[in-house]
Parts: C-alpha cells; structure tokens; sequence
C-alpha cells in the first residue's frame, strides 16, 4: 500500500512553532530588510497559506534563513529571499538545470538548482532581485549563487550566477553543466 502522506506538505505544529519563532526572530533582528512592516500581519499572512509555510521551512531546513524583503500591495503577498550569508549550504555542488544536468558524463553532482527549486515551491532569484538583495546587505562574498537565466543565454548552454567581491556585485557566465562546492542557488517565495 502507499503512503499517502510522503506528498503531503504540511508541518506538524512543533515544526510550525519553531519556523515562526526562527522568522520572527530574523524579522526583529533584520527590520532594515523590511521598514515599515509588522510581523504580526506576516504571521497572519503565513497562517493562512499552509503549503507556502512548507516552502519556507524547506528554504530555512536547506541554510537559506528565508526573511521578508517586501510586500506587494496589490496582491497583499510578502516576499521572501534567502537571506544567509553565504549560498545556502544544502543547495550547494548542484548543476544550473536538468539539461546542464543530463549533460555531464562523469563526475555528476546530485542535482540541479531548478529541479530542487521546485520540489521546495520556490524560484530562483533572477538577476534584478539578486541585485536587489545585494542592496540590504553584503552576500555571497565566499560563495556564488545560480540566478534565473534568460532563455536566450541557457539556449545556448549557459547560465547566469552572482556573487560579490571588491564591493561590487557581479553576475557572470558559466555552462550550465558546471558545478562548484561554493556555488548554490537562492530562492525567492510570494506569501
């Protein structure tokens, strides 16, 4: 018999309660990431969009320490970037996308941003929201992170990554069959 509830996505209440306390505490710490929100309007927001908290523990279970960066009045979502340091650390060593993926014969890594992307019901920064992080903070000063890559650039093999050196960011190229032990991906999650 199958067990149904390997697809289901939801927390138990324990998970919830520690994913709450960990972004209100983010929240509290980081409030230049988000002037002029309330987290009891985020929380509120969250409580209402289980699948989405599910996401957001993926991103918080995988090093991404997920924070609010904005809220977008029209549609009343909160937006939420991977805020670590550093490209998080369970996404790192992976390929741009399955293509990039498929494409290696030896030395595969274990997956690839965009498929692991998602299954945790995120998207990849793209090159503008990147850039937009890199304005709350200095990250990726060790590391890389993969970025959305326009479909003309990945249809010629390459994908698009940034990070942030010499106090500039930077976006570069590399083909999407590459991987490195510092390069990851972050996400970003409309709640």
């Amino acid at each position: 018999m199958k067990n149904t509830n390997v697809n289901k996505k939801t927390l138990s209440s324990e998970q919830r309660l520690l994913l709450f306390g960990a972004l209100k505490a983010r929240f509290e710490k980081n409030m230049n990431r988000h002037k002029g929100l309330e987290w009891t309007k985020v929380q509120a927001r969250l409580e209402a969009n289980p699948e989405k908290l599910w996401s957001l523990n993926e991103m918080e279970r995988t090093g991404g320490e997920p924070d609010v960066v904005g809220h977008d009045k029209k549609t009343g979502e909160y937006i939420f970037y991977d805020c670590s340091a550093e490209s998080p650390k369970g996404r790192r060593s992976i390929c741009y996308d399955r293509e990039g993926l498929d494409a290696r014969k030896e030395f595969k890594p274990e997956g690839n941003a965009i498929d692991m992307a998602a299954a945790m019901g995120i998207e990849l920064l793209t090159e503008e929201q990147y850039r937009q992080l890199q304005e709350l903070g200095n990250f990726d000063l060790k590391t890389s992170s993969w970025v959305k890559t326009p479909a003309d650039i990945r249809k010629l093999g390459g994908a698009l990554f940034g990070d942030f050196r010499y106090g500039n960011v930077f976006v570069y190229h590399n083909g999407a069959s590459s991987y490195y032990a510092a390069r990851g991906f972050r996400g970003v999650l409309k709640v």
